[in-house]
């Protein structure tokens, strides 16, 4: 049961984690003709949103506390 509590206590820590690091995002744009290639990459900068950070965290508690019952 011990294990049970220490996964829901990484989740949680993820779950705080994912609402303050924005998880990058790279998208290439651009044309192929033969040999030639054209385009350029473009990088974006998202954050998850709060409503699935909250339940990142809610089922990491919810985690924890099954692990910590006897």
């Amino acid at each position: 049961m011990k294990l049970l509590f220490w996964i829901g206590l990484v989740v949680v820590v993820l779950g705080i984690a994912s609402l303050v690091v924005p998880v990058p995002h790279t998208e290439h744009h651009g044309i192929k003709a033969d040999n030639v290639n054209i385009g350029i990459e473009t990088r974006h900068d998202e954050k998850i949103s709060p409503w699935i950070s909250g339940v990142i965290i809610v089922g990491g508690v919810s985690m924890m506390l099954a692990g910590s019952r006897k």
